[in-house]
């Protein structure tokens, strides 16, 4: 009597496609939980729904999320992510302080022209008061290298003459992000009211002119 078993190779091989699998099915929920939550908000997002636009069984979901408050949250620590892994390939060393800051105020508004997403997870999220965002332990750690770059810039501005003394970096960062910021998520609303489509190319790019000078003149001495 003869028996057969599976090489060795061959079972590394399938288990390895399966890892693949769960990990693609996981990323595909991810993506698709972040354009659900950001189209309806938290309250008005369906995990059918979810499931459905990434192809995969509803199932799941509990299965890696336990629920949809667990998806949401990985959801939001997946955009900040994001915007994390990005301000670390800022380069600002061999700029001086000046058009450090302006690359600087400029990523700011850049990451938020190239990703409404962003903008609406934030705004649901803080509709309900930040409360899945405390609810992550990884949030409160995952500390904003931009805040550092912003910081030294600063430091190296103010050593050179050229920025004041006064200026905190958590409160610049707050001042220069809620410029853009309130841009893009009243931009539908400002346009109506201005008659002018401020969401066109040639408006962002004033905008964004404008931005850099208003920050950059509010800095200097």
């Amino acid at each position: 009597m003869t028996t057969t078993s599976t090489p060795p190779s061959q079972s590394k091989s399938a288990s390895t496609r399966r890892q693949v699998s769960s990990a693609s099915a996981r990323d595909a929920l991810i993506a698709a939980a972040i354009g659900e939550f950001a189209a309806k908000g938290f309250a008005g997002a369906r995990v059918d729904e979810i499931a459905g636009v990434a192809g995969v069984n509803k199932q799941l979901v509990y299965h890696y999320f336990e629920n949809k408050q667990g998806l949401y949250l990985v959801a939001l620590e997946s955009v900040y992510a994001q915007i994390r892994e990005k301000e670390k390939a800022l380069s600002l060393d061999a700029m001086g302080p000046l058009e450090a800051m302006s690359e600087l105020v400029g990523f700011s508004f850049d990451y938020l022209a190239e990703h409404p997403e962003f903008i609406s997870l934030l705004t649901d999220e803080n509709r309900n008061r930040g409360r899945y965002i405390l609810a992550s332990d990884r949030l409160k750690t995952m500390h904003s290298p931009f805040i550092e770059m912003l910081e030294a810039t600063l430091s190296r501005g103010v050593e050179a003459g050229v920025f004041r003394a006064e200026y905190d970096a958590v409160n610049l960062y707050i001042s220069m992000a809620g410029v853009s910021y309130f841009f893009f998520s009243n931009n539908h609303t400002l346009s109506a009211i201005f008659g002018r489509s401020l969401d066109a190319p040639s408006a962002l790019l004033q905008r964004r002119r404008h931005v850099i000078a208003f920050v950059l003149n509010a800095l200097r001495p």
